[in-house]
């Protein structure tokens, strides 16, 4: 059968809570601000109903992809918008991107039923080489013909997507940290102003914007929940995402990292298991509750105890992914 008509198999959901403590001021941007004389240049999301500041899922999971396809050493296979570059599986096999934009260059990618990356974060179909012997059932584009590519018979498809394992939630304040942020005083409601001036090096000529931050100090409730499909891959996922987090804390989360913005910490780290059983007895009084599999005060102990970590992850996991 066709990849692209068989179900993915769904086999529980690892999930991941942790608080993610701001260290220095952080600024993930709203967009969209109107520019009042004396006020803000950069506001940062708020929440459209209790006006408190929170930290979209997107932004969280863009940085820890972007994070992982360096630690991975992944190829720039896909052009985006104004010459950017980023990478991507065109397919669900292995293969070549031919990039238009340099001529047709040929730049070898990692299909996503095997990418560490594309796995975890998804990808997007596009138009590929992939080996002759793996195009079965796979969408060809009749216009070119099969090219001999380092002695393999390759021909030209239009890529097929794949969906994401990982959801990462929307963090939005602790409780404690809504009242901390309440009580402060600086003419922003739970954040406060961080003045920029960008000075003119030869006339001296000043640049000034007054941009928004969430305060050094404030504390949100992160989660992420992981789609179990393959119990071979899952712990090594896993463990990718323990890596991603730790090198985010010496990275920066949001806008202006190299000013000194956004630095975070994560903190107790709770991981929980739900199989299928789980999900098909709520409601009833014997309900199979969900298993913890682990606890860390920091990242640094949750990778030293990942040994750990895997044999529970390994115990509880359907040996095989039918």
């Amino acid at each position: 059968m066709p990849a692209a008509t068989e179900q993915k198999p769904l086999l529980g959901k690892l999930r991941l809570t942790s608080n993610l403590r701001v260290v220095t001021g952080l600024h993930i941007g709203a967009g969209g601000e109107n520019l009042d004389i004396g006020g803000l240049d950069k506001s940062v999301m708020r929440d459209p109903l209790t006006k408190h500041p929170y930290l979209p899922g997107s932004s969280i999971k863009g940085k820890m992809r972007s994070i992982l396809e360096r630690f991975l050493n992944k190829p720039v296979n896909r052009a985006g918008g104004s010459g950017t570059f980023r990478y991507e599986s065109d397919d669900l096999v292995s293969g070549f991107s031919e990039i238009k934009e340099y001529k047709g260059q040929l730049i070898e990618f990692e299909g996503a039923e095997t990418c560490e990356v594309s796995r975890l974060f998804g990808s997007t179909g596009n138009s590929c080489w992939i080996p002759e012997s793996k195009s079965e059932g796979v969408d060809r584009d009749q216009n070119a013909k099969p090219r001999d590519i380092n002695g393999v018979s390759y021909v030209k498809v239009k890529g097929r997507n794949s969906p994401a394992r990982l959801i990462v939630r929307d963090s939005h304040l602790t409780v404690k940290s809504v009242d901390d942020l309440k009580s402060i005083d600086t003419g922003l409601y739970m954040t406060e102003w961080k003045f920029e001036n960008g000075m003119d090096r030869i006339t001296a000529a000043a640049n000034p914007r007054q941009l928004e931050r969430v305060p050094a100090g404030a504390i949100f409730e992160f989660e992420l929940v992981y789609t179990v499909e393959n119990p071979e891959q899952a712990v090594k996922d896993l463990q990718n995402l323990a890596i991603a987090l730790a090198i985010l804390e010496d990275d920066a989360l949001g806008g202006h990292g190299s000013r000194g913005y956004g630095k975070v910490a994560f903190e107790e780290f709770k991981l929980f298991y739900r199989d299928l059983n789980y999900y098909r007895t709520i409601g009833n009084t014997d309900r199979v509750k969900q298993e913890t599999l682990t606890e860390a005060t920091n990242t640094e102990q949750l990778l030293n105890e990942f040994a750990k970590v895997t044999n529970a992850v390994q115990a509880l996991l359907p040996s095989g992914n039918a």
